[in-house]
Protein backbone atom coordinates (compact mmCIF):
# COMPACT_ATOMS: atom_id res chain seq x y z
CA UNK A 1 0.00 0.00 0.00
CA UNK A 2 1.51 3.32 -1.12
CA UNK A 3 2.04 6.35 1.03
CA UNK A 4 -0.43 9.21 1.21
CA UNK A 5 1.92 11.41 -0.82
CA UNK A 6 2.26 8.76 -3.51
CA UNK A 7 -1.51 8.26 -3.65
CA UNK A 8 -1.99 12.02 -3.98
CA UNK A 9 0.51 12.20 -6.82
CA UNK A 10 -1.17 9.29 -8.61
CA UNK A 11 -4.57 10.92 -8.21
CA UNK A 12 -3.26 14.23 -9.55
CA UNK A 13 -1.61 12.47 -12.48
CA UNK A 14 -4.80 10.59 -13.27
CA UNK A 15 -6.89 13.77 -13.19
CA UNK A 16 -4.36 15.63 -15.32
CA UNK A 17 -4.31 12.89 -17.95
CA UNK A 18 -8.11 12.72 -17.93
CA UNK A 19 -8.42 16.49 -18.43
CA UNK A 20 -5.88 16.45 -21.24
CA UNK A 21 -7.76 13.64 -22.95
CA UNK A 22 -11.07 15.47 -22.55
CA UNK A 23 -9.56 18.68 -23.93
CA UNK A 24 -8.10 16.80 -26.87
CA UNK A 25 -11.48 15.19 -27.59
CA UNK A 26 -13.17 18.60 -27.34
CA UNK A 27 -10.80 20.34 -29.75
CA UNK A 28 -11.12 17.43 -32.16
CA UNK A 29 -14.87 17.64 -31.81
CA UNK A 30 -14.81 21.34 -32.76
CA UNK A 31 -12.54 20.71 -35.72
CA UNK A 32 -14.72 17.96 -37.10
CA UNK A 33 -18.21 19.32 -36.36
CA UNK A 34 -17.83 23.07 -36.93
CA UNK A 35 -20.18 23.08 -39.95
CA UNK A 36 -23.03 21.63 -37.87
CA UNK A 37 -22.25 23.89 -34.94
CA UNK A 38 -22.32 27.00 -37.15
CA UNK A 39 -25.63 25.86 -38.66
CA UNK A 40 -27.09 25.31 -35.19
CA UNK A 41 -25.83 28.70 -34.03
CA UNK A 42 -27.41 30.44 -37.03
CA UNK A 43 -30.75 28.73 -36.39
CA UNK A 44 -30.71 29.70 -32.72
CA UNK A 45 -29.71 33.29 -33.50
CA UNK A 46 -32.59 33.49 -35.95
CA UNK A 47 -35.04 32.16 -33.37
CA UNK A 48 -33.64 34.54 -30.75
CA UNK A 49 -33.76 37.61 -32.97
CA UNK A 50 -37.23 37.12 -34.46
CA UNK A 51 -39.04 35.47 -31.57
CA UNK A 52 -37.53 37.59 -28.80
CA UNK A 53 -35.80 40.71 -30.16
CA UNK A 54 -33.86 42.89 -27.72
CA UNK A 55 -35.71 45.83 -26.14
CA UNK A 56 -35.33 49.21 -27.85
CA UNK A 57 -33.03 51.84 -26.37
CA UNK A 58 -35.31 54.73 -27.34
CA UNK A 59 -39.00 55.05 -26.37
CA UNK A 60 -41.44 57.91 -27.07
CA UNK A 61 -44.02 58.86 -24.45
CA UNK A 62 -46.93 61.32 -24.75
CA UNK A 63 -47.39 63.52 -21.67
CA UNK A 64 -49.74 66.50 -21.99
CA UNK A 65 -49.71 70.26 -22.17
CA UNK A 66 -46.35 71.93 -21.44
CA UNK A 67 -45.99 72.98 -17.82
CA UNK A 68 -48.57 70.49 -16.56
CA UNK A 69 -48.12 67.84 -13.90
CA UNK A 70 -47.87 65.10 -16.53
CA UNK A 71 -44.79 66.79 -17.93
CA UNK A 72 -43.19 66.80 -14.47
CA UNK A 73 -44.20 63.18 -13.93
CA UNK A 74 -42.81 62.25 -17.33
CA UNK A 75 -39.45 63.80 -16.40
CA UNK A 76 -39.26 61.53 -13.35
CA UNK A 77 -39.94 58.52 -15.56
CA UNK A 78 -37.29 59.69 -18.03
CA UNK A 79 -34.71 59.90 -15.23
CA UNK A 80 -35.61 56.41 -14.08
CA UNK A 81 -35.21 55.02 -17.62
CA UNK A 82 -31.94 56.89 -18.16
CA UNK A 83 -30.39 55.08 -15.18
CA UNK A 84 -31.20 51.81 -17.00
CA UNK A 85 -29.58 52.93 -20.23
CA UNK A 86 -32.81 53.75 -22.11
CA UNK A 87 -33.84 57.13 -23.48
CA UNK A 88 -37.46 58.00 -22.72
CA UNK A 89 -38.33 60.94 -24.97
CA UNK A 90 -41.28 63.01 -23.74
CA UNK A 91 -43.67 64.32 -26.38
CA UNK A 92 -45.97 67.22 -25.35
CA UNK A 93 -49.59 66.97 -26.55
CA UNK A 94 -52.89 68.81 -26.18
CA UNK A 95 -54.12 66.25 -23.68
CA UNK A 96 -55.61 62.83 -23.05
CA UNK A 97 -57.65 62.56 -26.24
CA UNK A 98 -54.63 63.20 -28.43
CA UNK A 99 -52.63 60.68 -26.41
CA UNK A 100 -55.24 57.97 -27.07
CA UNK A 101 -55.50 58.86 -30.75
CA UNK A 102 -51.75 58.69 -31.24
CA UNK A 103 -51.43 55.40 -29.37
CA UNK A 104 -54.20 53.91 -31.50
CA UNK A 105 -52.45 55.02 -34.71
CA UNK A 106 -50.28 52.07 -35.71
CA UNK A 107 -48.03 54.35 -37.77
CA UNK A 108 -47.34 56.76 -34.90
CA UNK A 109 -44.06 56.11 -33.02
CA UNK A 110 -45.62 57.03 -29.64
CA UNK A 111 -45.58 53.92 -27.42
CA UNK A 112 -46.84 55.18 -24.04
CA UNK A 113 -48.90 57.99 -22.59
CA UNK A 114 -50.66 59.32 -19.49
CA UNK A 115 -54.46 59.35 -19.84
CA UNK A 116 -57.13 60.07 -17.24
CA UNK A 117 -59.80 57.47 -16.67
CA UNK A 118 -63.12 58.56 -18.12
CA UNK A 119 -61.76 60.26 -21.23
CA UNK A 120 -64.02 59.43 -24.14
CA UNK A 121 -62.66 57.00 -26.70
CA UNK A 122 -64.10 54.84 -29.41
CA UNK A 123 -65.25 51.47 -28.11
CA UNK A 124 -63.57 49.73 -31.03
CA UNK A 125 -60.18 51.33 -30.42
CA UNK A 126 -57.56 48.63 -30.77
CA UNK A 127 -53.87 48.27 -30.17
CA UNK A 128 -53.85 49.95 -26.73
CA UNK A 129 -53.37 48.24 -23.38
CA UNK A 130 -53.31 49.55 -19.82
CA UNK A 131 -50.48 49.13 -17.35
CA UNK A 132 -52.90 50.26 -14.65
CA UNK A 133 -53.71 53.39 -12.68
CA UNK A 134 -50.74 55.20 -11.17
CA UNK A 135 -52.24 58.16 -9.24
CA UNK A 136 -55.36 60.02 -8.16
CA UNK A 137 -56.24 63.17 -10.07
CA UNK A 138 -58.63 65.25 -7.93
CA UNK A 139 -61.27 67.31 -9.72
CA UNK A 140 -60.81 70.81 -8.31
CA UNK A 141 -63.27 73.66 -8.74
CA UNK A 142 -61.92 77.02 -7.55
CA UNK A 143 -64.03 80.18 -7.66
CA UNK A 144 -63.98 83.86 -6.75
CA UNK A 145 -66.60 85.89 -4.92
CA UNK A 146 -68.72 85.17 -1.87
CA UNK A 147 -68.06 81.77 -0.31
CA UNK A 148 -70.86 79.28 -0.81
CA UNK A 149 -72.70 77.97 2.21
CA UNK A 150 -70.55 75.17 3.65
CA UNK A 151 -68.47 75.38 0.49
CA UNK A 152 -71.02 73.21 -1.27
CA UNK A 153 -70.99 73.57 -5.04
CA UNK A 154 -74.48 72.11 -5.13
CA UNK A 155 -76.03 74.26 -2.38
CA UNK A 156 -78.97 76.42 -3.34
CA UNK A 157 -81.34 74.37 -5.50
CA UNK A 158 -78.87 71.46 -5.47
CA UNK A 159 -77.19 72.50 -8.74
CA UNK A 160 -74.70 74.89 -10.34
CA UNK A 161 -77.34 77.61 -10.25
CA UNK A 162 -75.01 80.15 -8.63
CA UNK A 163 -72.65 79.91 -11.62
CA UNK A 164 -75.07 80.00 -14.55
CA UNK A 165 -74.23 83.65 -15.22
CA UNK A 166 -70.53 83.29 -14.43
CA UNK A 167 -67.55 82.67 -16.68
CA UNK A 168 -66.04 79.26 -15.98
CA UNK A 169 -63.08 77.53 -17.55
CA UNK A 170 -63.62 73.82 -18.18
CA UNK A 171 -60.30 73.02 -19.83
CA UNK A 172 -59.12 72.53 -23.38
CA UNK A 173 -61.28 70.30 -25.54
CA UNK A 174 -59.65 66.92 -25.85
CA UNK A 175 -57.96 67.23 -22.48
CA UNK A 176 -58.64 65.38 -19.26
CA UNK A 177 -60.03 68.40 -17.42
CA UNK A 178 -62.58 69.03 -20.16
CA UNK A 179 -63.68 65.39 -20.16
CA UNK A 180 -64.27 65.27 -16.40
CA UNK A 181 -65.83 68.74 -16.06
CA UNK A 182 -68.20 68.30 -18.99
CA UNK A 183 -69.41 64.92 -17.68
CA UNK A 184 -70.11 66.36 -14.21
CA UNK A 185 -71.92 69.35 -15.68
CA UNK A 186 -73.83 67.15 -18.09
CA UNK A 187 -75.30 64.83 -15.46
CA UNK A 188 -76.08 67.92 -13.36
CA UNK A 189 -78.02 69.47 -16.27
CA UNK A 190 -75.70 72.42 -16.94
CA UNK A 191 -73.63 71.43 -19.95
CA UNK A 192 -74.98 74.28 -22.11
CA UNK A 193 -73.99 77.27 -19.98
CA UNK A 194 -72.87 79.88 -22.57
CA UNK A 195 -70.13 81.36 -20.36
CA UNK A 196 -67.85 78.32 -20.55
CA UNK A 197 -64.33 79.03 -21.80
CA UNK A 198 -61.62 76.55 -22.74
CA UNK A 199 -58.34 77.41 -21.06
CA UNK A 200 -55.34 75.30 -20.20
CA UNK A 201 -54.50 74.79 -16.55
CA UNK A 202 -51.82 77.47 -16.48
CA UNK A 203 -54.01 79.94 -18.36
CA UNK A 204 -56.96 79.24 -16.04
CA UNK A 205 -54.84 79.94 -12.95
CA UNK A 206 -53.66 83.29 -14.30
CA UNK A 207 -57.16 84.30 -15.43
CA UNK A 208 -58.77 83.29 -12.13
CA UNK A 209 -56.21 85.15 -10.02
CA UNK A 210 -56.55 88.22 -12.27
CA UNK A 211 -60.34 88.20 -11.97
CA UNK A 212 -60.91 87.57 -15.69
CA UNK A 213 -62.96 84.45 -14.98
CA UNK A 214 -65.13 83.50 -11.99
CA UNK A 215 -64.32 79.83 -11.66
CA UNK A 216 -62.22 77.04 -13.09
CA UNK A 217 -62.28 73.28 -13.21
CA UNK A 218 -58.77 71.84 -13.03
CA UNK A 219 -58.01 68.14 -12.88
CA UNK A 220 -54.50 67.78 -11.52
CA UNK A 221 -52.50 66.27 -8.68
CA UNK A 222 -52.33 67.87 -5.24
CA UNK A 223 -48.59 68.47 -5.69
CA UNK A 224 -49.00 70.24 -9.07
CA UNK A 225 -47.70 73.85 -9.05
CA UNK A 226 -51.00 75.16 -10.47
CA UNK A 227 -53.00 73.59 -7.62
CA UNK A 228 -50.59 74.74 -4.93
CA UNK A 229 -50.75 78.30 -6.27
CA UNK A 230 -54.55 78.30 -6.05
CA UNK A 231 -54.69 76.61 -2.63
CA UNK A 232 -52.44 79.30 -1.13
CA UNK A 233 -54.49 82.21 -2.50
CA UNK A 234 -56.84 83.44 0.28
CA UNK A 235 -59.08 85.19 -2.25
CA UNK A 236 -60.13 81.91 -3.84
CA UNK A 237 -62.48 79.26 -2.55
CA UNK A 238 -62.74 75.53 -3.13
CA UNK A 239 -66.01 73.68 -3.41
CA UNK A 240 -67.00 70.35 -1.90
CA UNK A 241 -69.28 67.69 -3.35
CA UNK A 242 -71.85 66.80 -0.70
CA UNK A 243 -73.44 64.26 -3.05
CA UNK A 244 -70.13 62.64 -3.95
CA UNK A 245 -71.52 59.14 -3.41
CA UNK A 246 -74.24 59.82 -5.97
CA UNK A 247 -71.72 61.02 -8.55
CA UNK A 248 -69.62 57.90 -8.03
CA UNK A 249 -72.67 55.71 -8.62
CA UNK A 250 -73.46 57.51 -11.87
CA UNK A 251 -69.83 57.82 -13.04
CA UNK A 252 -68.10 54.56 -11.95
CA UNK A 253 -64.55 55.69 -12.70
CA UNK A 254 -64.73 58.45 -10.09
CA UNK A 255 -63.43 58.11 -6.54
CA UNK A 256 -64.14 60.03 -3.34
CA UNK A 257 -61.26 61.74 -1.56
CA UNK A 258 -61.83 62.96 1.99
CA UNK A 259 -60.14 66.19 3.05
CA UNK A 260 -60.14 66.84 6.82
CA UNK A 261 -60.72 70.36 8.12
CA UNK A 262 -57.56 72.47 8.05
CA UNK A 263 -55.45 69.81 6.26
CA UNK A 264 -54.46 72.12 3.40
CA UNK A 265 -53.38 74.94 5.73
CA UNK A 266 -53.69 74.61 9.51
CA UNK A 267 -52.79 78.24 10.11
CA UNK A 268 -55.66 79.41 7.88
CA UNK A 269 -57.82 76.48 8.94
CA UNK A 270 -58.28 75.73 5.26
CA UNK A 271 -60.57 74.11 4.38
CA UNK A 272 -62.82 75.43 7.18
CA UNK A 273 -64.82 72.18 7.26
CA UNK A 274 -64.36 68.57 6.24
CA UNK A 275 -64.60 68.26 2.44
CA UNK A 276 -65.25 65.61 -0.17
CA UNK A 277 -63.51 65.83 -3.51
CA UNK A 278 -64.19 63.76 -6.59
CA UNK A 279 -61.19 62.29 -8.33
CA UNK A 280 -60.34 60.29 -11.40
CA UNK A 281 -57.13 58.31 -11.88
CA UNK A 282 -54.20 58.64 -14.23
CA UNK A 283 -53.77 55.54 -16.35
CA UNK A 284 -50.51 54.51 -17.99
CA UNK A 285 -51.45 53.34 -21.48
CA UNK A 286 -49.16 51.67 -24.00
CA UNK A 287 -49.03 50.38 -27.54
CA UNK A 288 -49.70 46.64 -27.21
CA UNK A 289 -46.60 45.95 -29.35
CA UNK A 290 -44.29 47.38 -26.67
CA UNK A 291 -41.46 45.04 -25.70
CA UNK A 292 -42.27 43.16 -22.45
CA UNK A 293 -38.99 44.27 -20.85
CA UNK A 294 -39.93 47.93 -21.41
CA UNK A 295 -43.38 47.27 -19.94
CA UNK A 296 -41.76 45.79 -16.84
CA UNK A 297 -39.55 48.87 -16.65
CA UNK A 298 -42.60 51.17 -16.79
CA UNK A 299 -44.24 49.16 -14.01
CA UNK A 300 -41.13 49.36 -11.88
CA UNK A 301 -40.93 53.11 -12.49
CA UNK A 302 -44.59 53.48 -11.47
CA UNK A 303 -43.96 51.48 -8.30
CA UNK A 304 -40.93 53.57 -7.35
CA UNK A 305 -42.33 56.98 -8.35
CA UNK A 306 -46.09 56.65 -7.79
CA UNK A 307 -46.07 53.94 -5.14
CA UNK A 308 -44.93 56.30 -2.40
CA UNK A 309 -47.32 57.69 0.19
CA UNK A 310 -48.85 61.02 -0.84
CA UNK A 311 -51.54 63.38 0.38
CA UNK A 312 -54.34 61.28 -1.07
CA UNK A 313 -52.81 57.82 -1.55
CA UNK A 314 -51.29 55.26 0.76
CA UNK A 315 -47.90 53.66 0.28
CA UNK A 316 -48.08 50.84 -2.27
CA UNK A 317 -51.59 51.78 -3.41
CA UNK A 318 -50.31 52.40 -6.95
CA UNK A 319 -49.86 51.05 -9.54
CA UNK A 320 -53.12 49.14 -9.54
CA UNK A 321 -56.04 48.25 -11.78
CA UNK A 322 -58.55 50.58 -10.15
CA UNK A 323 -59.95 51.83 -13.45
CA UNK A 324 -59.03 49.62 -16.39
CA UNK A 325 -60.42 51.80 -19.12
CA UNK A 326 -58.84 49.52 -21.75
CA UNK A 327 -57.65 45.88 -21.82
CA UNK A 328 -55.03 45.14 -19.20
CA UNK A 329 -51.56 44.23 -20.40
CA UNK A 330 -50.71 40.58 -19.59
CA UNK A 331 -47.25 41.78 -18.61
CA UNK A 332 -48.76 44.21 -16.08
CA UNK A 333 -51.03 41.49 -14.68
CA UNK A 334 -47.98 39.26 -14.26
CA UNK A 335 -46.12 42.11 -12.54
CA UNK A 336 -48.99 42.75 -10.12
CA UNK A 337 -48.97 39.08 -9.08
CA UNK A 338 -45.23 38.39 -9.12
CA UNK A 339 -43.52 41.79 -9.04
CA UNK A 340 -40.41 42.51 -11.10
CA UNK A 341 -38.30 39.58 -12.37
CA UNK A 342 -35.91 38.46 -9.63
CA UNK A 343 -32.89 38.95 -11.89
CA UNK A 344 -33.49 42.71 -11.97
CA UNK A 345 -32.78 42.88 -8.23
CA UNK A 346 -29.23 41.58 -8.66
CA UNK A 347 -28.11 42.63 -12.15
CA UNK A 348 -28.22 45.83 -14.24
CA UNK A 349 -31.20 46.02 -16.57
CA UNK A 350 -29.40 45.03 -19.76
CA UNK A 351 -27.57 42.07 -18.19
CA UNK A 352 -30.75 40.80 -16.53
CA UNK A 353 -32.65 41.18 -19.80
CA UNK A 354 -29.93 39.29 -21.68
CA UNK A 355 -30.02 36.43 -19.18
CA UNK A 356 -33.80 36.35 -19.36
CA UNK A 357 -33.72 36.15 -23.15
CA UNK A 358 -31.03 33.46 -23.08
CA UNK A 359 -33.27 31.36 -20.84
CA UNK A 360 -36.01 31.81 -23.42
CA UNK A 361 -33.63 30.57 -26.13
CA UNK A 362 -32.97 27.35 -24.20
CA UNK A 363 -36.44 26.11 -25.10
CA UNK A 364 -35.94 26.15 -28.88
CA UNK A 365 -32.37 24.97 -28.30
CA UNK A 366 -33.69 21.84 -26.59
CA UNK A 367 -36.20 21.25 -29.39
CA UNK A 368 -33.81 21.91 -32.29
CA UNK A 369 -30.40 21.34 -30.79
CA UNK A 370 -30.88 18.08 -28.94
CA UNK A 371 -31.57 15.92 -32.03
CA UNK A 372 -28.60 17.52 -33.80
CA UNK A 373 -26.31 16.94 -30.87
CA UNK A 374 -27.54 13.38 -30.67
CA UNK A 375 -26.52 12.89 -34.28
CA UNK A 376 -23.05 14.38 -33.80
CA UNK A 377 -21.32 11.23 -32.46
CA UNK A 378 -22.53 9.24 -35.48
CA UNK A 379 -21.62 12.12 -37.77
CA UNK A 380 -18.10 12.28 -36.34
CA UNK A 381 -17.61 8.50 -36.56
CA UNK A 382 -18.82 8.51 -40.15
CA UNK A 383 -16.38 11.29 -41.11
CA UNK A 384 -13.46 9.39 -39.51
CA UNK A 385 -14.52 6.15 -41.20
CA UNK A 386 -14.74 7.94 -44.55
CA UNK A 387 -11.15 9.20 -44.16
CA UNK A 388 -9.96 5.65 -43.43
CA UNK A 389 -11.97 4.26 -46.34
CA UNK A 390 -10.53 6.86 -48.73
CA UNK A 391 -6.99 5.83 -47.74
CA UNK A 392 -7.99 2.19 -48.18
CA UNK A 393 -9.23 3.10 -51.65
CA UNK A 394 -5.95 4.83 -52.50
CA UNK A 395 -4.00 1.80 -51.23
CA UNK A 396 -6.15 -0.57 -53.26
CA UNK A 397 -5.67 1.56 -56.38
CA UNK A 398 -1.89 1.49 -55.90
CA UNK A 399 -1.90 -2.26 -55.38
CA UNK A 400 -4.04 -2.76 -58.49
CA UNK A 401 -1.58 -0.64 -60.45
CA UNK A 402 1.27 -2.86 -59.24
CA UNK A 403 -0.60 -6.01 -60.25
CA UNK A 404 -1.41 -4.74 -63.73
CA UNK A 405 1.93 -3.22 -64.64
CA UNK A 406 4.68 -3.47 -62.06
CA UNK A 407 7.89 -1.68 -63.10
CA UNK A 408 10.89 -2.46 -60.94
CA UNK A 409 12.57 0.78 -61.99
CA UNK A 410 9.75 2.69 -60.28
CA UNK A 411 10.10 0.82 -56.96
CA UNK A 412 11.28 3.98 -55.15
CA UNK A 413 8.32 5.90 -56.57
CA UNK A 414 5.94 3.22 -55.30
CA UNK A 415 7.54 3.38 -51.84
CA UNK A 416 7.20 7.18 -51.77
CA UNK A 417 3.50 6.86 -52.54
CA UNK A 418 3.13 4.31 -49.73
CA UNK A 419 5.00 6.61 -47.35
CA UNK A 420 2.62 9.43 -48.30
CA UNK A 421 -0.38 7.20 -47.57
CA UNK A 422 1.09 6.28 -44.19
CA UNK A 423 1.76 9.96 -43.40
CA UNK A 424 -1.87 10.78 -44.23
CA UNK A 425 -3.00 7.92 -42.00
CA UNK A 426 -0.86 9.20 -39.13
CA UNK A 427 -2.53 12.64 -39.37
CA UNK A 428 -6.04 11.21 -38.93
CA UNK A 429 -7.47 11.99 -35.47
CA UNK A 430 -9.81 9.21 -34.51
CA UNK A 431 -11.90 8.15 -31.55
CA UNK A 432 -11.08 5.03 -29.57
CA UNK A 433 -14.00 3.19 -31.20
CA UNK A 434 -12.24 3.30 -34.57
CA UNK A 435 -8.78 2.35 -33.32
CA UNK A 436 -9.01 -1.16 -34.78
CA UNK A 437 -9.87 0.15 -38.25
CA UNK A 438 -7.09 2.73 -38.00
CA UNK A 439 -4.41 0.23 -37.10
CA UNK A 440 -5.73 -2.26 -39.65
CA UNK A 441 -5.15 0.44 -42.32
CA UNK A 442 -1.58 1.00 -41.17
CA UNK A 443 -0.98 -2.77 -41.12
CA UNK A 444 -2.28 -3.01 -44.69
CA UNK A 445 0.10 -0.25 -45.79
CA UNK A 446 3.00 -2.15 -44.15
CA UNK A 447 1.90 -5.33 -45.90
CA UNK A 448 2.05 -3.70 -49.35
CA UNK A 449 5.43 -2.16 -48.47
CA UNK A 450 6.75 -5.57 -47.42
CA UNK A 451 5.50 -7.08 -50.67
CA UNK A 452 7.48 -4.43 -52.58
CA UNK A 453 10.63 -5.12 -50.58
CA UNK A 454 10.56 -8.93 -50.35
CA UNK A 455 11.79 -9.86 -53.87
CA UNK A 456 12.81 -8.78 -57.31
CA UNK A 457 9.30 -8.96 -58.77
CA UNK A 458 6.98 -9.12 -55.78
CA UNK A 459 3.94 -8.24 -57.97
CA UNK A 460 5.07 -10.13 -61.07
CA UNK A 461 2.30 -12.76 -61.02
CA UNK A 462 1.46 -12.55 -64.74
CA UNK A 463 2.85 -16.12 -65.38
CA UNK A 464 0.33 -17.56 -62.94
CA UNK A 465 -2.74 -16.04 -64.64
CA UNK A 466 -3.07 -18.98 -67.07
CA UNK A 467 -3.27 -21.50 -64.21
CA UNK A 468 -6.04 -19.61 -62.30
CA UNK A 469 -9.64 -20.55 -62.86
CA UNK A 470 -11.76 -17.37 -63.00
CA UNK A 471 -14.02 -16.94 -59.98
Amino acid sequence: MGSFKQNLQDTYLGLSESLQEKWSDFTQFLQETWPLLILLLMVLMGVWWYADPPPPRHVLMATGTPGGSYEDLGKKYAEFFAKRGITLELVPTLGAQENIDRLANRDDPIQAGFVQAGVEHANEVKGIQSLGAIAYDPIWFFYRGPELKNGDLEAHSGNFKNFTSKTISIGIKGGGTYAQAFKILQISGFEHIPQFVNLSGEEAVKALKAGKIDGAFIVDSFEAPNIQELLTDPNLHLVTFKRAEAYVKVIPHLHILNVPQGSFDLARNFPPTDMKLLATTTNLLIDDRMHPAIQFLFMEAAREINGKESFFSERGEFPSFKDSMLPESPVAVHYEKNNYPILMAYFPFWIAELINRLIFVLLPFCVLGYPLLQSLPGYRAKRMQNKINRLYGSLKALEQELLNGFNDEQRDEYLKRLNLLEYQALRIKISKRLSSDYYALRTSIDYVRNCLNRGEHPYGYEDLDSNITPI
